[in-house]
Formats: C-alpha cells, sequence, structure tokens
C-alpha cells in the first residue's frame, strides 16, 4: 500500500497525530507533559503555525494545526526532534520515540473544522477504562481533563495563549458565553451518539466535501500518478528575495552588509522575514548569510523571546510586517 500523499499548502489545515513507537508512552508524567506543551508553543512561533484544537495521551497526541506557510512537515520535523532530543536526555534512553512518520489528515476547515476539534476533545473518553462508566461520568472526566486544549473552550479563564479558539467556534455563533455553551452541549451529544469523521476522509489524506477534493486534486496535484508527492502547489504569493531586502533596509536604516552578516537584532529580523514572506527556508537563509541553519533557527527563536518581552520591538516588528505583505 502506498503512503498517504502529504499534501502542503499556505493556509492548508491538518489533523495531525502521532504515536510512540511500538505502541509505547511517549509521556511518563506530567513533567513530560509540561515540557511537551512548552516546545510545542515555541516552535508554532518560530514556524507561524497555528494551533486550534490538541490534546496529549499516554502514548500519542493529537493537534489541529493551520499553516499559512504552508510549512508543516518543517514544523513538525523540528518540534519532534526537539521533544524527543529532552524525552531522551531526561529518561537516560536513545533512538525513536515515535511510531515512523507522523500522520496529517488535511481538512476542509470550512465544513469540518469544528467538528475535527471535537474529536479531538473526545479523544479521553475513548481509551478503554472509559467505557465501562455511564454518560455523565464520561463526560465530566472528560471536562476535567487537564491535558487538553477543552478547558480554554469552555472557560476564557482557563485558556493558553498558544491556542486559537475563535474559528472552531464561529459554528455556534463565535467565541461569546453562548458560543461556549453551544459547543459544551454539542459535545454531550458527540459523547452520547458517537461523533464519527472517517467517513468523510478521501484517499487516508483529506477531509472535505466534493469541491474541496476536487479543488486539491486540480490545483494542488496536477500529476494524479504522483503519490509520493511531498508539496503540491502555492496558493500564497511569496516576496521576491531582494525586495524584502530593500524593506527591512529602509525600515531598520541598516546596510544590507549589517543585514546580512552582521550578528544582532536587525540580522535576526531579517532571517524571520525572509522565512515568513519570501518563502526561503532556515537552510536557504543561512546560505545567503553564510551560517548553518540551525544559526538561523535559533536567531529567530531569539527574535520572538525579545518581541514577547519589549512593546517597542513589537511595534518596530508589526510596522516591518505590514511593508512586507
Amino acid at each position: 500500500m502506498s503512503r498517504p500523499l502529504r499534501i502542503q499548502y499556505p493556509g492548508a489545515v491538518y489533523h495531525v497525530t502521532h504515536r510512540g513507537n511500538e505502541r509505547g508512552l511517549i509521556f511518563r508524567d506530567d513533567a513530560d507533559r509540561r515540557q511537551f506543551l512548552v516546545l510545542l508553543s515555541r516552535s508554532l512561533v518560530n514556524y507561524d503555525v497555528i494551533l486550534h484544537s490538541y490534546v496529549l495521551m499516554d502514548n500519542h497526541f493529537h493537534l489541529l494545526t493551520e499553516t499559512p506557510l504552508g510549512n508543516l512537515s518543517e514544523f513538525m520535523r523540528h518540534f519532534n526532534i526537539s521533544y524527543t532530543n529532552y524525552y531522551n536526555r531526561r529518561h537516560d534512553r536513545a533512538g525513536n520515540l515515535y511510531q515512523g512518520r507522523f500522520k496529517s489528515l488535511l481538512i476542509d476547515n470550512e465544513v469540518y473544522l469544528s467538528a475535527v476539534s471535537r474529536y479531538i476533545h473526545l479523544s479521553p473518553a475513548r481509551i478503554g477504562g472509559m467505557q465501562d462508566k455511564d454518560q455523565v461520568e464520561r463526560f465530566a472526566l472528560l471536562l476535567d481533563y487537564p491535558w487538553s486544549s477543552l478547558p480554554g473552550y469552555l472557560s476564557t479563564q482557563k485558556r493558553q495563549d498558544f491556542v486559537t479558539y475563535g474559528p472552531a467556534l464561529e459554528e455556534y455563533g463565535g467565541d461569546t458565553p453562548a458560543g461556549r455553551a453551544e459547543y459544551k452541549r454539542r459535545l454531550g451529544i458527540d459523547l452520547s451518539e458517537g461523533l464519527v469523521v472517517r467517513e468523510k476522509i478521501i484517499g487516508q489524506s483529506i477531509m472535505g466535501d466534493e469541491r474541496f477534493v476536487e479543488r486539491v486534486r486540480k490545483k494542488l496535484l496536477p500529476d494524479k500518478n504522483d503519490r509520493e508527492r511531498p508539496a503540491v502547489g502555492t496558493i500564497r504569493q511569496h516576496k521576491k528575495k531582494d525586495d524584502l531586502l530593500r524593506i527591512v533596509a529602509a525600515k531598520l536604516e541598516e546596510p544590507l552588509e549589517t543585514l546580512l552578516h552582521r550578528p544582532g537584532l536587525p540580522r535576526q529580523m531579517t532571517m524571520d522575514i525572509l522565512y515568513r514572506y519570501g518563502g526561503l527556508k532556515n537552510p536557504d537563509i543561512g546560505a545567503l548569510m553564510g551560517v548553518d541553519y540551525s544559526t538561523v533557527s535559533q536567531g529567530r527563536k531569539r527574535l520572538r523571546e525579545r518581541v514577547a518581552a519589549d512593546a517597542k520591538l513589537q511595534k518596530l516588528l508589526a510596522e516591518l510586517e505590514y511593508l512586507c505583505r
């Protein structure tokens, strides 16, 4: 059997899952779970990925992600390596933590975003030990499950800043008390009646109606016989590298030499702009600047850390981003 397609394009939404090697544990305690979320939140920022929902189980996890840059594989590779390195160091082990490559299902977010979000949040209620409990007890335990984005969907006081809650609530009237209450009510119905999403999956890779599937086939998969094509099509047009460099140089009032070759904040901002608005990957930016790709990754990470703690820098970066759109 051929492997499912890995379809990537800017703005795509995915249900991502990954299991432990030989279905083994990927979390041994809450310290592991907390560090998983720390590394996840950092990777989301570094790769400009949006997280709509998540749940952590003992031997696997679910993510509902959106990729404005069409970079799911790069994001997941970095994140999985980061957590594996942490886990192996802490537990004095070596080798693969995960079983094979991660699974990703391309979602028609206009139709199925909320359904997949609810399906992910129901995961703790689907494990074997829950099946013997009555409906009321199962629902109560589900609502109290701590390693999920569900609490933030039901109460704004329990929200996490790396999760985006609004889009999945739009179907119920938006991110309002009434919308959150309706999401909770719908979740209770799903638990009672069962929420089946697998029947909507086409070719192991796509969940969408006929129009969505046809759009993917025509625009993103011109060669239907190429079943292993890893990335298909580009929807959002990136700006030319030279145009972006001119914009950054003018805004920061720095010469090109500083932007490309002198360590510091201007170069970090240039790295970030080239990645997000020029479509360049970390190795491409590294080659341009004469540094290793890991230097680019670390530079962009340090920039985000500085931006988070500096209001003036936040304003400057926002102005620069506006000019680069």
